[in-house]
């Protein structure tokens, strides 16, 4: 007489050395990527009080902090330029002054660092515009794409001139990657890598990024930006800046939109980034700071649930932490 097996799949549950050796999904240090901010006309870092425990550094804090990070382990340090209020214009001409705060920090860390770690680099005008916007604008005051595209270039060069390992172009214009990387390949930096933020969605949760970079915006950005609403534009939207030339593709936000993840996952031949974006952020630390969650847990369990979705490489405030946790 034959008995039928009792299946129990809780066996594999039992204990944390089972739990470990059967886990599907893998949280590593050399996956996370540190954003990190970096401004003009401040002598100590100055806290972001929308988000706890993450700051605008000065030159000096700053070199420190990718120290510190670097030697935790982070896969890469993605850097942001905070300039005064009073040097933005609305072409964003301190985007590509090779004396501007984002080009003098990237020379700073390239020189301290070398390739000891992978060095990103913001290729957005939105910090260095008077308007806010992450573009030109023509008489209108719409976003003028192809001028726009002009100024990226000149972006992307001064920050490979930095040292710049990876350009992260962020503004949603079309054709911004093919212009990128034709500029880059025409000036001899063929081995200065994209990594495009290819679908970049009209969020409700940057609120906490427009303080810790010192935003002008005045209005909003859903004439580029994707609308949350739209899954399939997304798509055509990765897989241009794929036929364009792309390293690395990224959504953002990450926690919101792990279908797109999974998505960009399943169509891309190149390695897919997420970035848990400030709100994401913010919205666990606040309710760990109320007692409400478990704020180690939570963190943990956001970030695998990123890889999970088919992201490689999360950027997130939490990963020099997470990566000092991990070892």
């Amino acid at each position: 007489m034959s008995v039928s097996p009792v299946i129990r799949p809780r066996r594999l549950r039992t204990t944390p050395a089972m739990r470990r050796l059967v886990a599907e999904t893998t949280l590593a240090p050399r996956q996370l990527v540190l954003p990190m901010f970096v401004a003009d006309g401040i002598d100590e870092p100055r806290p972001i009080s929308s988000m706890p425990g993450v700051v605008q550094h000065t030159t000096d804090s700053l070199r420190k902090a990718a120290e510190e990070a670097v030697a935790a382990g982070v896969g890469g340090l993605m850097l942001f330029g905070v300039p005064d209020a009073a040097s933005k214009d609305a072409a964003g001409s301190g985007a590509d002054d090779p004396d501007g705060v984002l080009n003098r920090a990237l020379r700073q860390l390239a020189a301290d660092l070398g390739d000891g770690t992978v060095l990103m680099a913001d290729t957005c005008l939105d910090e260095f515009t008077d308007h806010g916007h992450c573009g030109v604008l023509d008489d209108a005051g719409r976003v003028d794409n192809d001028a726009t595209l002009d100024r990226y270039v000149a972006m992307s060069l001064a920050q490979a001139r930095a040292g710049a390992h990876l350009l992260g172009p962020s503004g949603m214009m079309d054709g911004q990657v093919a212009a990128i990387r034709a500029a880059l390949d025409a000036e001899g930096f063929t081995d200065t890598g994209i990594l495009a933020y290819a679908a970049k969605y009209a969020s409700a949760f940057y609120g906490p990024f427009r303080e810790a970079v010192g935003s002008s915006l005045q209005g909003d950005r859903r004439t580029y930006q994707q609308d949350p609403a739209n899954r399939l534009e997304a798509l055509r939207e990765v897989r241009l800046d794929l036929d364009e030339g792309a390293d690395i593709v990224m959504v953002k936000p990450a926690m919101s939109y792990l279908d797109l993840v999974r998505d960009v996952a399943e169509i891309s031949d190149v390695p897919v980034a997420a970035y848990q974006i400030s709100g994401e952020y913010s919205m666990i630390s606040a309710a760990a700071e109320r007692g409400w969650i478990d704020r180690d847990a939570a963190i943990l369990e956001s970030l695998t649930s990123i890889r999970r979705a088919g992201a490689s490489i999360i950027l997130t405030y939490w990963a020099q932490e997470v990566a000092a946790w991990l070892g």
